[in-house]
């Protein structure tokens, strides 16, 4: 960090010393034959990465650089670049049989072998996955803090139950197969403590965006008026932000309710304030990540009809005017937003670990001794064995560190009933035989591993280009600082991190949550990487890019750096409150599902996902791509729809 003087550096308690792997760019290490030999670098030196998980005993336990890491990603890009083969040597047949082989260990993939084993329960089944650990996004932080009778356990990516009144026919299948009572997350889910302790929402309107670091406080009765006013932006952006908050015109007089919505649909939400309100640049700047933590691109990217859609609280401002009809979607709204349009369900059913329990729960069930306890009640506090996972007694196996780099059908796709699944378990390439083959990988990774599909499934598949995000989980000597503050959670204007908030507060059978600011906690930060204003598509990889330059010491700083510019005020000292940093880099976060103004064709069609998720003899494809969205439910859903294939 030469950017970085030494006092500050210590100031952020830099010096601390944090126990986290090495952080290496992940295409540069690819490059070498020293990878494809099965090395990785940490603390404790070379490992084989079949083996790392098993090593370290509790992969949700691991700190530092988590997730999309230099040894998950490096097989798949050289893979990517053409340089695997030329490293890998000649496929060894391991003579291991089974009824399905799973390209993924996420949600979907872990869904597709529940579903499997549900329709046939003698079936044997492997999971290959590049993970060092189950669940794919939906991973687990675990923390152990001094004086704490257990864990802190958090969530590392899929986070929520969302919405479930709306889920799929699938995954609410799933949620009663598991005994998964949502009417008791009610009792878990504490949503008044941070308000009983005057923690409440706000945001920061940072330095990287306007003159200086302020923080507005969204305290309850506050109104419009209190709050604009005290903004660092310019007099006339107070005006017109007021304006679009308490009072906004009919912006488009004259037109029906379709072509309002047609006109929104043409828009972003930036360029619905700045062209259609003409606001003072600083009201766009102002609410230009007010998207970024749940859609992973700003409102650069983001369209006005969801936004008007997501309008709420002080969310999305300019729409009353309008006139448009609150109690049903417009057809060009997202996907999400119509399925989940009227639901008050969204955001109370939590387990502390996230959706990882879902898959805890799914694996304990199909795994003989993994799981001390795969229900509700006892999941999230259970012991679990990795070294269960991969036993050849085993009807369903799971093997972790272990990146497939092919897929092939024996035979022609019409006529072959079995295929032949190649991975790389850090020494060489070795295959399995399977009687089918389900892709609950990234689609954009398919037609490297599956080279025999015809173009137009290849070109569809790789259209799907999923957006970057990053989930940094920090434990916290306490939260007394947040309680003087007044805040539990903020959202930042422009700063690297979006969002800075203390962890759900959910207590189950067994767990606590932290209920008194003298106790220590878990704080979340969210980063949207996606260069927004390119557009979705091509800001995702820009973000990227970017993202995989960006050491880690440069994430771990900036997280240091933003929560002392919150709380620093209020008492907090980075060196001695912070205790451990995980974060978890998921270069390929979420699966953008199909919006306006971007993509032309919706809400009418034809869709490349339906092209892309095509059978091709015994393989078959799955994961939230395929559907597209970013929740649980349609990874369940991509799931099942791809047994049905298979099983036909």
């Amino acid at each position: 960090m030469s950017d970085i003087s030494a006092r500050r550096a210590r100031e952020l308690g830099m010096d601390r010393p944090i126990s986290r792997r090495d952080f290496f760019d992940g295409v540069a290490m690819v490059a070498s034959a020293a990878l494809l030999a099965g090395g990785r670098s940490g603390s404790g030196g070379t490992t084989s990465s079949a083996t790392t998980a098993q090593a370290a005993g509790a992969p949700a336990g691991l700190t530092g650089l988590q997730g999309g890491t230099p040894a998950a990603l490096g097989v798949p890009h050289a893979l990517r670049d053409g340089r695997f083969w030329q490293y890998a040597g000649t496929p060894e047949p391991t003579g291991e049989s089974y009824d399905l082989v799973v390209v993924g260990g996420g949600i979907s993939g872990v869904s597709a072998a529940f579903e499997w084993l549900r329709r046939e329960p003698g079936a044997r089944v492997l999971i290959l996955d590049n993970h060092d650990e189950i669940g794919g996004h939906a991973r687990r932080n675990e923390f152990h803090p001094e004086g704490r009778g257990g864990p802190l356990v958090g969530y590392g990516g899929s986070q929520s139950i969302e919405a479930p009144s709306a889920w799929t026919p699938e995954g609410k299948a799933v949620l009663e197969r598991l005994g998964v009572d949502l009417a008791r997350f009610d009792g878990y889910f504490d949503r008044d403590l941070y308000a009983r302790h005057g923690c409440h929402d706000g945001v920061m309107c940072d330095r990287e965006t306007f003159s200086a670091d302020r923080l507005i406080r969204y305290a309850p009765g506050v109104t419009a008026e209190e709050w604009v006013g005290s903004l660092p932006i310019a007099e006339q952006a107070r005006r017109d932000l007021l304006r679009l908050y308490t009072s906004p015109p009919d912006w488009f007089p004259g037109l029906s309710r379709e072509r309002k919505e047609e006109r929104l649909a043409g828009l972003t939400y930036s360029a619905f304030l700045l062209d259609v309100c003409e606001a003072h640049p600083d009201v766009e700047r102002f609410c230009r990540t007010m998207s970024s933590d749940e859609w992973a691109y700003g409102t650069q990217a983001f369209g006005a009809i969801d936004a008007w859609g997501s309008a709420s609280g002080w969310d999305y401002p300019g729409f009353q005017g309008l006139g448009l009809d609150p109690g049903r979607p417009s057809r060009f709204n997202s996907p999400s937003l119509k399925k989940a349009w009227g639901a008050r369900d969204l955001d109370v059913h939590h387990f502390p670990e996230g959706n990882q329990a879902l898959v805890r729960m799914m694996l304990g069930r199909m795994i003989p001794g993994f799981a001390g306890s795969a229900t509700m009640d006892g999941v999230t506090t259970a012991a679990f064995d990795y070294g269960r996972l991969d036993r050849p007694g085993n009807r369903v196996r799971f093997r972790l560190s272990s990146p497939v780099v092919s897929v092939r059908n024996d035979g022609r796709p019409d006529t072959a009933t079995t295929a032949t699944v190649g991975y790389f378990d850090g020494h060489a390439v070795r295959t399995v035989r399977a009687g089918a083959v389900i892709m609950a990988c990234w689609n954009a990774v398919i037609p490297y591993l599956v080279p025999e599909l015809p173009a137009e499934q290849k070109q569809a598949l790789s259209r799907a280009v999923k957006m970057p995000l990053l989930y940094a989980t920090v434990q916290l000597r306490d939260w007394r600082a947040w309680q003087r503050a007044g805040v539990r959670r903020a959202r930042w204007t422009g700063a690297y991190w979006c969002v800075t908030e203390l962890d759900h507060p959910v207590s189950v059978p067994g767990y606590s949550c932290p209920r008194e600011p003298g106790q220590p906690v878990l704080a979340h930060l969210v980063a949207a990487p996606c260069q927004s204003e390119l557009g979705p598509a091509e800001g995702a990889v820009a973000g990227r890019r970017a993202l995989l330059r960006t050491p880690y010491s440069h994430l771990e700083y900036t997280v240091r750096d933003q929560l002392t510019r919150l709380l620093g005020a209020d008492g907090f000292d980075p060196a001695r409150d912070i205790e451990a940093i995980t974060v978890n880099r998921w270069g390929h976060g979420y699966a953008p599902e199909y919006c306006r103004p971007w993509n032309r064709f919706y809400p009418d069609g034809p869709f490349p996902a339906e092209t892309a998720r095509r059978r091709f003899g015994r393989i078959a494809v799955a994961n939230s791509d395929s559907v597209p969205a970013a929740y649980a439910d349609a990874a369940i859903t991509a799931a099942h729809r791809a047994v049905a294939e298979l099983s036909a």
